[in-house]
């Protein structure tokens, strides 16, 4: 099932319509309300989001499912006039899978929705990890804890997502197409910066523990103690 909030009549039905088109199962919903009160009846596998919308914008909406357990792993693709790589990061520090800007092809939007669908086709339970330990960094996948010393840091999805990954490969060095590969999924033009953002927005949040995460110059980022 894909849900689209999108509060402009004919972008709406135009994009319902594609989809259906295509054999795919799809709601559209013009306010905010509506699109809540459907997903208390039933979880999607992707949601489109405009974030211009009345009652309350897409980031808030997206920041709001990233925050239950129950929509954190639905696929989020935003779609949104704005279109400069500030925008862009927001959303994606927000913890948007993928972002369209306005006005978009239709054939590359059914392209980015199938691959959304295939990513969250993939996302079958994963067997349970253990608790993440590097210094005076802790960090509990399943429940989604970060303590940096005495310290509970609260961190985006895809922030959590990020030092997860590295930390389960300590000393490993990632290039930045890399992680944008691995955390986001797909090819974003901006990318380096993209990852620069949340690195150095996640060595923030860590405070001391941040030094753990280190620049390899020439090629990406790496964590580890230093001796």
């Amino acid at each position: 099932m894909i849900y689209f909030v999108e509060d402009d009549n004919s972008i709406r039905k135009l994009v319902l319509y594609s989809l259906t088109s295509a054999g795919l199962e799809a709601e559209g919903f013009a306010r905010p309300s509506a699109f809540w009160a459907a997903l208390d009846r039933r979880g999607p596998e992707v949601v489109l989001l405009d974030i211009m919308l009345p009652e309350e914008d897409g980031i808030s909406i997206l920041k709001k499912l990233r925050e239950d357990r129950r929509t954190r792993s639905v696929q989020v693709i935003l779609l949104t006039a704005k279109g400069s790589e500030y925008d862009k990061v927001v959303g994606l520090d927000a913890g948007a899978d993928d972002y369209v800007s306005k006005p978009f092809g239709m054939m590359e939007l059914m392209a980015r929705v199938r691959s959304a669908l295939r990513r969250a086709g993939d996302r079958t339970p994963a067997p349970s990890r253990g608790v993440l330990a590097l210094g005076p960094l802790t960090v509990d996948p399943a429940r989604h804890v970060v303590q940096a010393g005495a310290c509970s840091v609260t961190l985006t999805l895809k922030e959590f997502q990020l030092l997860v990954l590295l930390l389960e490969h300590p000393g490993a060095v990632f290039t930045r197409d890399q992680l944008l590969s691995t955390i986001w999924g797909y090819d974003f033009d901006g990318a380096s910066r993209t990852v620069d953002v949340h690195i150095r927005t996640l060595r923030q949040k860590l405070g001391e523990a941040g030094n753990l995460i280190q620049t390899v110059r020439g090629m990406g980022y790496k964590i580890e103690e230093t001796p």
